[in-house]
């Protein structure tokens, strides 16, 4: 689906009012098109206490929402996926937090099935991103 910024903002929070825990939502595109931005999305609907930044350098970033643990994951720094080894997915799994992995297939074997799939890119206008699952 195509989506401006502010119905992307929209797509997000409705869906963050929507997740149950645990639940890992992988979030796929080019650089730009709106992965931090969907998060941060997500974490309002969610309820999370403090605005969600991309995790780039620091790779992983916990947030408290209203009742669940939130943690954004962003793997575009990986350089290869035994990296993602001690990310601790198994922790934010035992938690029964909300898991948001950006660039998901960098962590290969090591990130969680994901319960949904979200791939952004861009669109002919550049006002507007598309939105698959």
């Amino acid at each position: 689906m195509r989506l401006s910024a502010s119905e992307l903002s929209r797509f997000g929070e409705d869906l963050g009012h929507q997740l149950h825990a645990p639940a890992v939502i992988g979030l796929s595109g080019e650089l730009g098109t709106g992965k931090t931005t969907l998060v941060q999305a997500i974490c309002r609907g969610l309820g999370a206490h403090a605005r969600a930044t991309s995790p780039t350098y620091a790779l992983v970033h916990h947030y408290d929402a209203d009742s669940v643990p939130v943690y954004h994951v962003d793997c575009y720094r990986l350089r290869q996926p035994d990296e993602a080894r001690d990310l601790g997915f198994d922790d934010m799994l035992r938690e029964r937090a909300i898991v948001l992995i950006e660039w998901p297939e960098r962590a290969g074997t090591w990130a969680p099935p994901l319960d949904r799939h979200f791939r952004l890119s861009y669109d002919s206008d550049p006002g507007n991103r598309v939105l698959e699952e």
